[in-house]
């Protein structure tokens, strides 16, 4: 916890992401969305009538950064606010300075950075101070505010979502470091605009591995009489291996499961096997993405390809066995196998409707007939009397009703005509009427 100002920039041995942090709102690049001309945030930004908000978005797409250019353009005391190193008697402290701040007509504005890693005693800390108007509270976060956020606080406050950069603002920012002085300006650096498109490419948006990448290109550069000359091949060493934005506990975890299966209900082999792909090089489990398959089999496929649910515990079963990377292929194969199959969720629905019954009618009585009588009191109350043995019939098929009175002729299984469900409903169909006929 401190008093926070501008960042000092004069720290030549800081990152070139860090010496390269815009100071102002012309030095910042994206978010055009936000702070063209015109838009809401930038008037308030203008204006100094900042009020609680909360910048969501992806890692390096400058959530902190936007926060310190408002610190250096209000006139309210700026605190940064940290949840790792801060905890309910920090905050209480902080609390009382803004109290006291208001008291006085001083507006005191609250930096939380990564608001996220905050518990929810913490969170319910800031509410009373941020309902009195005692803080204006500016909170940073990669993850969904509406998972991660006590409802209370999140209704106090306005949230902007911050989007990954594009290729030509990380390339933009890249020149913008080779010709400052914070960066390599004064330096001669040979590094063409392919070169460039290329570090833009493997940011995948975010500032802050643009400009690393760049600082270390440069310095692992061929230096002859004063000047550097990075090659394609040493871009190429130093990003080998692209990290792809995954966090096995966030919310892009759930968006690329919802990709997968959604791709695959829609019958698409090629979005499906690309989804399962990037789970999988990611560090995804392998058993995790099994087990979304077996549910998928049955609640997308169910009986129109009863198969599929073999192959899927088979599957898993082999993942189980063999682990990755060799199980890829395995994975690949139910993917595959379950996007090209017939799709129908008549059995998800089935339990659906089902449910829906049971939750309202917890205390419907289960029918004598099909109860069972083991004793002779049980017997003497009617259990189990009038009850039809199907395997004793020849059609194997009795007209005995098994649902409560409340409930009889209630369906909830209806059969679709995809693949072999469509000779399911046929089967039915002709259950229905002998039953009818008697």
């Amino acid at each position: 916890m401190q008093q926070q100002s501008l960042f000092d920039d004069r720290e030549k041995n800081n990152p070139l992401s860090s010496r390269m942090r815009p100071r102002n709102l012309s030095e910042y690049v994206g978010q055009q969305h936000l702070l063209g001309k015109g838009k809401v945030l930038r008037q308030l930004i203008d204006q100094d009538q900042v009020a609680s908000m909360i910048f969501w978005g992806p890692p390096g797409v400058g959530k902190t950064t936007l926060a310190r250019i408002i610190a250096g353009k209000t006139k309210a005391a700026f605190v940064d606010f940290s949840a790792v190193t801060s905890g309910i008697k920090e905050i209480k402290e902080v609390m009382v300075k803004a109290e006291n701040n208001r008291c006085m007509g001083e507006k005191t504005m609250l930096f939380l950075d990564e608001i996220h890693r905050f518990n929810k005693a913490q969170q319910d800390a800031f509410l009373p101070f941020v309902e009195k108007g005692s803080i204006i509270l500016i909170g940073a976060t990669t993850e969904n505010p509406s998972f991660e956020i006590n409802s209370a606080l999140l209704s106090r406050c306005k949230v902007f979502v911050l989007q990954s950069l594009t290729a030509t603002d990380l390339t933009q920012l890249l020149q913008q470091a080779l010709t400052d002085a914070r960066g390599f300006g004064g330096q001669h650096i040979d590094i063409t605009e392919e070169m460039l498109s290329m570090i833009a490419g493997f940011a995948n948006g975010d500032a802050r591995v643009a400009l690393n990448t760049l600082e270390i290109v440069v310095l692992n550069g061929e230096r002859n009489d004063e000047k550097i000359t990075v090659t394609k091949e040493i871009i190429e060493q130093c990003i080998s291996k692209k990290s792809l934005l995954y966090d096995k506990n966030g919310e892009e975890h759930y968006n690329l499961i919802s990709a997968l299966h959604k791709s695959m209900r829609n019958s698409d082999v090629n979005a499906s096997v690309y989804w399962l792909a990037r789970m999988l090089e990611a560090g995804e489990d392998p058993l995790y993405i099994a087990r979304r398959l077996t549910r998928f089999a049955s609640e997308d496929i169910g009986m129109a390809n009863s198969h599929a649910l073999e192959i899927a515990v088979s599957v898993y079963q082999a993942c189980h066995f063999i682990g990755m990377p060799e199980c890829s292929v395995h994975l690949t194969h139910a993917v595959t196998y379950l996007a090209l199959a017939p799709k129908s969720n008549a059995l998800y629905m089935a339990y659906e409707n089902a449910k829906k019954d049971a939750l309202e009618m917890l205390a419907e009585p289960v029918p004598l007939q099909i109860r069972n009588a083991p004793t002779r009191l049980m017997k003497e109350l009617h259990y189990g009397e009038g009850y039809e043995y199907a395997h004793d019939t020849k059609d194997k098929l009795t007209a005995m009703e098994c649902l409560p009175d409340s409930l009889r002729d209630r369906q909830y299984y209806l059969p679709t005509t995809q693949g072999n469900e469509a000779k399911v409903k046929e089967w039915m169909e002709k259950i229905e009427a002998w039953r009818r006929q008697r």
